[in-house]
């Protein structure tokens, strides 16, 4: 197994000035650093891990904290941790995933050993009961997703309600008088989805403003149920010529629901989506939507935690970035049928 020694040999340097090049504990010219760099790559030298945490007190792996539940769309929650760990591996950093029920005892645990030089919070709760171990915590933590109280911790996340006003807005532009809201199920509201209300509030309120009929529903998180659910609202609903939709199952099973309806998109009726552009290109999704940025939000995440690892960050700022929502027009969205 090639080591340190072998790297500096190759180098032509010293083991502690090739030490040096490589952690960036000293200044060193760059023509040395070069040479150390050219042999690193030669020899495919990686460093021990458990060596250079006790020389740096640095582990180069982040902690993203994250669970799959069975009442939201997983696929959807994918997007979030690839957007974590693809740019944690740009940046020098490894992933440990951590998907325990007590996340706050995980977070304790992981904080106590010095198993990772910071945190990335997912599924982040109006009140979440992470908050207060990882606000107790020597480490940084960044989240992905607002929760109701972000003092003193870094959140990301898309605006909800600048996205469920944008939603309907773009419908009354177009002549819509009636739409239906399918957003995701009740129980993600109930444990604290804020993401939830956040854009369903703003959206009835906006369409109050502007004298817009809006239908709410929560709408399962899966097939064949969100199937059933979707011919249910449009059952209820026949004058309604818009869907908004905040939900991924929904989007997923609405093309086969409209075709079994005789719909057509945009003729009968007009949609506009919330998922990931990956995700609608996953499932070949034909609907106008609000990117949900899954990946700039989890490398905005990980990029401010690493500058706060560094100590390049201001530690008396926390940030709460929120991504402004853009409906990328994909064709699904016309003026309402002339019979309404």
């Amino acid at each position: 197994m090639v080591n340190i020694g072998d790297v500096a040999r190759a180098a032509g340097v010293s083991r502690s000035t090739a030490s040096y090049a490589l952690s960036g504990k000293r200044t060193i010219s760059a023509a040395v650093r070069a040479r150390v760099e050219a042999a690193v790559a030669e020899l495919g030298y990686t460093p021990n891990a458990g060596a250079r945490a006790l020389a740096t007190s640095r582990t180069s792996v982040i902690a993203l904290l994250g669970q799959f539940y069975e009442d939201e769309f997983a696929p959807a929650m994918l997007q979030y941790i690839l957007g974590v760990t693809d740019r944690a591996r740009e940046l020098g950093y490894d992933t440990l995933f951590v998907s325990d029920a007590d996340g706050s005892a995980a977070l304790r645990r992981i904080s106590d050993s010095r198993m990772a030089d910071g945190f990335v919070l997912l599924n982040v709760a109006e009140n979440d009961e992470r908050l207060a171990a990882l606000r107790a915590a020597p480490q940084p933590g960044a989240l992905v997703g607002l929760p109701g109280d972000a003092a003193g911790v870094d959140a990301f996340d898309l605006d909800f309600v600048a996205a469920g006003r944008l939603m309907v807005e773009r419908m009354h532009e177009l002549g819509h008088r009636e739409v239906v809201l399918v957003s995701q199920p009740e129980h993600v509201v109930e444990r604290g989805g804020a993401y939830v209300w956040r854009l369903a509030n703003a959206a009835a309120d906006r369409a109050e403003e502007l004298g817009v009929r809006l239908h709410r529903y929560y709408g399962a998180s899966s097939q064949p149920a969100i199937g059933r659910d979707l011919n249910a609202f449009l059952d209820a609903h026949p004058a309604a010529t818009g869907l908004l939709l905040n939900n991924e199952a929904a989007a997923a099973a609405l093309p086969h629901v409209l075709q079994t309806r005789s719909l057509a998109v945009p003729d009968d009726m007009s949609v506009i989506g919330r998922y990931s552009d990956t995700f609608a290109r996953t499932f070949s999704l034909p609907y106008s939507a609000i990117d949900s940025a899954p990946d700039l939000l989890g490398r905005r995440a990980v990029e401010h935690l690493v500058s706060r690892i560094d100590g390049t960050a201001d530690a008396d700022t926390h940030v709460v970035d929120l991504i402004a929502p853009v409906i990328d027009d994909r064709g699904s969205l016309a003026a309402p049928p002339s019979r309404h």
